[in-house]
């Protein structure tokens, strides 16, 4: 059960965490299934019910892969929660705090030019209506539009590392860890 956003894919992968009741949070729950070499793991907030050797978690927190936080620790109502579909227990409090980061994830972000990101919008419209209408035509037209923005991420990434950018700031611009940034300009780098 994660949170997810297209603009940031797994950089900002958004859950519940549990929290102990001296506010930490526990490492995986390990699942003995016999023998094997692969032993299940979990640390999805509601296998901490302090049952098959598992801690019992007190409270939950928002919590995002890049490594953010949420402040406020939400009592956990274990008397509330459905044995068999824990994943139903209002959990709502916590994603609205996972989406004011995204926001300022956002925030922080390089913004698209106002013309350039109307032009993306009107684009994916005319695409859309393309694809219903005469889908021959619009996979040659996302044929077409492939190889300019490989030529374009191909420049920009060129571009970036010429000008010595810091990971840290191109992974503040695009709203991604350090590593998805990485990531992205080698992939841009060598796109064709």
């Amino acid at each position: 059960m994660e949170w997810q956003t297209e603009d940031f894919g797994t950089s900002h992968e958004g859950r519940p965490r549990a929290l102990l009741p001296d506010g930490t949070e526990p490492g995986p729950v390990y699942f003995d299934i016999g023998s094997g070499a692969d032993i299940p793991k979990s640390t999805e907030w509601w296998v901490y019910d302090g049952t098959l050797g598992a801690p019992e978690a007190s409270h939950l927190r928002a919590a995002c892969s890049c490594g953010w936080r949420g402040d406020t620790h939400h009592p956990l109502d274990w008397a509330r929660v459905p044995r068999h579909h824990p994943y139903d227990y209002d959990t709502s409090a916590l994603h609205e705090e996972w989406d004011r980061h995204i926001a300022d994830v956002e925030s922080r972000s390089v913004p698209l030019p106002t013309d350039v990101e109307a032009m993306i919008d009107e684009l994916g419209r005319k695409l859309g209506d393309l694809a219903d209408q005469a889908p021959l035509a619009a996979l040659r037209a996302v044929t077409a539009l492939e190889r300019l923005t490989a030529d374009a991420a191909r420049e920009a990434a060129y571009n970036v590392r010429a000008d010595e950018i810091s990971w840290e700031t191109v992974a503040k611009a695009l709203g991604l860890t350090e590593e998805d940034a990485q990531s992205l300009l080698f992939r841009f780098s060598f796109r064709r």
